[in-house]
């Protein structure tokens, strides 16, 4: 399984990170862990939202989706 997930930033809540990973918990840990870029400077993080797929496919597209304009206010509307 494929999951598109949504981050929230417990030091600073305002701060979100959109991703997908066939592992969750892993992931999650990696962020945690500063082992992430962007993620690494908003410490620690919880998982607000996941929506998991059977192809990858479709997981990276809602990825890219959520981080486009449109995507970004659907999430914020619907989904956080």
């Amino acid at each position: 399984m494929y999951t598109v997930y949504i981050l929230r930033s417990i030091k600073e809540p305002e701060r979100i990170y959109i991703g997908y990973t066939e592992e969750l918990s892993t992931r999650l840990k990696e962020h945690n862990a500063k082992k992430s870029g962007y993620s690494s400077k908003y410490v620690p993080w919880k998982v607000e939202t996941q929506i998991a797929f059977k192809n990858k496919k479709k997981a990276k597209e809602l990825e890219k989706y959520l981080k486009s304009g449109s995507g970004f206010a659907f999430l914020k509307k619907r989904l956080i």
